[in-house]
């Protein structure tokens, strides 16, 4: 692939020289994260407008789900549902649960077919690549999110990073908002 970007739906998705990316290391830093977060923080605000660390733990719980049934294209109500529309509770045994689901969630994009075809995540239909690519974002952008809120440490590579700026860079020059992720500005990269 090139560095020039491909434009679906109004978005730019940056092309990446080695795709399938793995997502592995991206969901092991913020398993770490979350696993760190203390029980007193769960109140707490994130980055993220809106967001408690809770509400924060909660969105990451679902996207986990959500994406992984993206990579294993196993369309149906858990890559149809619009994001941040009646979060399910936080679960009781979450500092497990949530690392286990992102583990889950790496698993699936290790499989080169997830990143070829179509797929669906959020209710929108988007390439494998592209949904990938956003996957990656998440746990990137999320991991920063939860490590500034709760005071942890984050580390990310710079091959995961500028993948991450790319894309964030083109919804910019789409006109995208940030929604949950607050936002490209001030944000991993430390932009």
């Amino acid at each position: 692939m090139t560095d020039e970007r491909d434009a679906l739906d109004g978005s730019a998705v940056p092309a990446v020289a080695a795709v399938p990316v793995d997502l592995e290391p991206a969901a092991r830093e913020l398993a770490a994260l979350v696993r760190g977060v203390r029980e007193e923080a769960l109140e707490d605000p994130t980055p993220c407008e809106k967001y408690t660390v809770r509400d924060l733990l909660r969105h990451i719980a679902e996207l986990a789900v959500g994406l992984r049934v993206a990579a294993l294209k196993d369309l149906g109500p858990g890559t149809e549902r619009t994001p941040g529309t009646a979060m399910e509770e936080l679960p009781p045994d979450w500092r497990e649960a949530v690392p286990h689901r992102l583990a889950e969630l790496a698993a699936a994009w290790s499989d080169p077919a997830a990143w070829e075809g179509t797929t669906q995540a959020g209710g929108v239909t988007l390439s494998g690549t592209e949904c990938g690519l956003v996957t990656l974002d998440e746990l990137v952008v999320h991991g920063w999110d939860l490590a500034r809120a709760t005071g942890q440490a984050f580390h990310s590579d710079e091959t995961r990073l500028r993948a991450v700026h790319g894309l964030l860079a083109g919804a910019a020059e789409g006109g995208e908002e940030g929604g949950a992720d607050g936002g490209a500005d001030g944000g991993p990269d430390g932009g």
